[in-house]
């Protein structure tokens, strides 16, 4: 497999400044292009953890004595650090959304391009799939999928005609999927269908659920002075990431102490997101929905 192609690489490692025997996480391991820039970073007393729960991944782990895989979903991000004995940490480090090998690799369903079964689990050992959601959810939860996910602008209508066309035959591959779709298909093909298969798999893999989960932990396990450095792709990963910033909280509802004072768990290094140069854009496509946020923990 080719390894990935880390967005923003230079943002990224400058937003951890990397100390040499330092304990990083990079919480989305993927292709493990960002891995092998930390471990370039590192001294031979550094210590790195991959998070990732596509088995997938485990092709590209380095052979690498300070390097550590956990195959799991950067969720549990605490849990294993506990497990492997680690209290706190220097920085983490998570690339979010799909990566190249998922879109690319057909047979997984994460894209529009091929006609295989609508999967979609980024763990494909557990839960339930695209064509489960899509067969089995009810009308009025298809249209919060897609208007809150996918931000749809015709969610209500492709709701129902996705149920119509279930009650009919049942939609079990890509090819079922887009047929029953195809009447509804508003302004341009690829934006309307990126943004229908965008909604089911964030549904599928509970996302944004993760990312919750993930930013909560990650001010727990990280040293005072320890960086987060988060890249994301859609607005509501991004308002996230810049709520939990901000106060410390998913909601971004600043919380102030006896005497009024603002609580600030994070210094926030990145006023405004920083977003790929052109030239990256150029070279990498998929990059151009980026944008980096970096704190340091106060």
């Amino acid at each position: 497999m080719t390894y990935h192609v880390p967005v923003m690489p230079k943002e990224s490692l400058a937003g951890l400044e990397i100390q040499q025997a330092g304990v990083y996480v990079d919480a989305t391991f993927g292709g493990g292009g960002h891995s092998r820039l930390i471990l370039k970073e590192l001294g031979d007393k550094g210590r790195l953890l991959g998070f990732d729960q596509d088995q997938d991944a485990l092709q590209n782990v380095p052979d690498d004595g300070r390097f550590t895989f956990v195959q799991h979903n950067f969720r549990y991000l605490r849990r294993f650090l506990k497990l492997y004995g680690i209290r706190q940490v220097d920085g983490i480090l998570a690339d979010l959304g799909v990566s190249s090998h998922q879109l690319d690799e057909g047979s997984r369903g994460f894209s529009y391009r091929f006609d295989h079964a609508l999967d979609m689990r980024m763990n494909q050992t557990e839960g339930p799939t695209a064509a489960d959601v899509i067969n089995e959810r009810t009308e009025e939860e298809l249209i919060r999928i897609f208007s809150e996910y996918g931000e749809v602008r015709n969610s209500r209508t492709l709701a129902g005609g996705l149920v119509q066309a279930r009650d009919a035959k049942m939609i079990a591959t890509v090819g079922d999927f887009l047929a029953a779709m195809e009447p509804y298909i508003r302004g341009a093909r690829n934006k309307y269908l990126s943004q229908v298969f965008q909604a089911l798999r964030i549904e599928v893999n509970d996302e944004m659920g993760a990312l919750g989960d993930f930013l909560e932990q990650s001010l727990e396990v990280l040293k005072p002075g320890g960086r987060l450095v988060i890249i994301s792709y859609h607005s509501l990963e991004d308002r996230l990431v810049k709520n939990f910033l901000r106060a410390g909280n998913l909601q971004g509802e600043q919380e102030k102490d006896f005497y009024g004072n603002i609580s600030r768990p994070f210094r926030v290094l990145t006023k405004k997101a920083a977003f790929p140069s052109a030239e990256e854009i150029r070279e990498n496509p998929r990059a151009r929905s980026a944008r980096l946020r970096v704190g340091e923990k106060a």
